[in-house]
């Protein structure tokens, strides 16, 4: 009497082995072209922006020289060839490494990541215009064109703000998305619970 082969009992939701679930259907996360697209127009406005403020500051103003213009905020200005604060200032080939490694990495995680969250581009569009406006002042001049003087705080630029404000858009999204699966993790618990 022949035995007839053993055939694989495979479930419906359930992953081949039938004991891991499969609980998400998978997903392309790498950057399409429209997550290129905006990604490039954010990058390109920020260092457009930031550009052009320099440009007409180093015009209007003679080194250290300022303008009041309310409360505490002054437009003053000042070279730096540091980085943020004027820390490293004799530091320049350094910081342009460093600098140009970061953007490079950013970009390869974008490639990798870009869809994985909607405001990666809106976010790392800010990073990366900000810093490689910073960079090819740098590169260019040796140091970067600071205006932004509040008095308590060291002189900044649009490019310092943009990379700011594009950390923490980025880290809000993480902690958003950290969040909203155990909220859904609570809610399907206390739904089961009650069933």
């Amino acid at each position: 009497m022949s035995e007839e082969p053993r055939r694989a009992d495979v479930r419906v939701g359930s992953s081949t082995h039938a004991l891991s679930p499969v609980s998400v259907a998978e997903r392309k996360l790498g950057a399409g072209p429209s997550q290129w697209l905006a990604l490039a127009a954010i990058a390109l406005a920020a260092v457009a922006a930031d550009q052009l403020t320099k440009h007409i500051v180093a015009g209007e103003l003679s080194l250290d020289d300022g303008v009041h213009v309310a409360g505490p905020l002054w437009i003053r200005h000042v070279q730096n060839s540091g980085i943020a604060f004027g820390f490293f200032s004799q530091a320049t080939a350094p910081v342009i490494v460093v600098t140009a490694v970061a953007v490079a990495w950013m970009l390869w995680f974008f490639a990798r990541a870009g869809a994985r969250h909607p405001i990666l581009p809106v976010a790392l569009g800010l990073v990366i215009g900000g810093s490689v406006s910073n960079l090819v002042d740098r590169v260019r001049l040796g140091y970067v064109t600071d205006f932004i003087d509040l008095r308590w705080w060291p002189s900044f630029n649009l490019a310092d703000s943009f990379i700011v404000i594009g950390v923490l858009v980025l880290l809000g999204a993480l902690v958003l998305a950290e969040r909203e699966p155990r909220r859904s993790q609570r809610l399907h618990d206390a739904s089961s619970r009650s069933s």
